[in-house]
């Protein structure tokens, strides 16, 4: 037995778009997914499905798991094909050449592959949204520097999640692990630093704009698979613009804390992949470039 998970997503609805499938088969996972400059999310949905199923070999028996009642109520309770006719034809091609069903899973509820698919669906989706020429916010039509105004705005909650890693030598981060460090406990400093970083975000970056912190949580994980330190930080605010900065900010401080404490040690030590990994509120909505669970 072959299973498809899969999931599919529109920006704006129509606007664009992206789909994903996760062909799970004897413990293996293969991923496919792609997207459309402009769609909509049952198109995608079905695409999914349509694209998941083409890489299976002919005969297969498939179970396909989508949180689309759209999809799955259509192959199962033949409801009506008033739309999107030429995707149920490539869909109908499909499951003619192997052996079908059509579950459908409830989204956001948990379930690893569908959380997974949704994320997939949403990166392609999000990649494809931002025009060739899109312009510079912090740049005028005069090609001068300004500051952007939030002032129209409502305020809503906000929340970022940045992450990034310091790689060390494995007896490194064994210091690190046992507080072997005369400077003293380097994850306590590091974290004091970070929060205290994304609160002064605004005067390190020139054009951010002073925010109320609600939250800044600053934490580790000591990975021994890549010799690394990997710091995840969460700022949350209720405003008229992101926290994304003042996430970066403090994942960007917390290494480099870790890097000041630790270079007596290792002189080899690199910060690495500090990167925004979720925001949610605002206009734009929710943004999920990685698992965040």
């Amino acid at each position: 037995m072959i299973e498809i998970h899969t999931d599919g997503s529109a920006i704006d609805n129509p606007g664009p778009g992206g789909w994903a499938a996760i062909i799970v088969e004897d413990g293996s996972k293969t991923v496919v997914r792609g997207g459309e400059e402009h769609t909509t999310n049952n198109r995608m949905e079905i695409l999914a499905v349509v694209k998941g199923l083409e890489s299976v070999p002919d005969s297969a028996e498939v179970a396909v798991f989508s949180d689309s009642t759209y999809v799955v109520n259509t192959m199962t309770r033949n409801w009506k094909r008033n739309a999107n006719r030429d995707l149920w034809a490539l869909l109908d091609a499909e499951v003619a050449r192997c052996t079908v069903s059509f579950h459908w899973v409830r989204g956001h509820d948990g379930n690893p592959m569908n959380e997974e698919a949704d994320v997939l669906a949403n990166r392609e989706a999000r990649r494809l949204s931002t025009p060739s020429g899109a312009s510079l916010s912090h740049i005028d039509e005069a090609g001068k520097v300004r500051m952007v105004d939030v002032g129209s705005k409502p305020d809503t909650e906000r929340v970022a999640v940045a992450r990034g890693s310091v790689v060390m030598q494995p007896e490194t981060l064994g210091l690190i692990k046992s507080s072997g460090f005369d400077k003293g406990d380097v994850l306590g400093v590091a974290r004091v630093a970070g929060i205290m970083a994304a609160k002064e975000t605004a005067h390190l970056i020139p054009l951010c704009h002073p925010l109320p912190l609600h939250q800044v949580i600053v934490d580790f994980e000591l990975d021994a698979a890549r010799s690394a330190v990997n710091i995840t930080a969460t700022t949350k605010t209720t405003a008229k613009t992101g926290v994304e900065m003042e996430a970066l900010t403090a994942v960007s401080v917390a290494a480099l804390t870790i890097y000041d404490m630790c270079k007596s040690a290792d002189r080899g030590m690199r910060i690495d992949a500090v990167r925004l990994v979720s925001k949610s509120g605002g206009k734009s909505g929710d943004i999920v470039l990685e698992d965040v669970s």
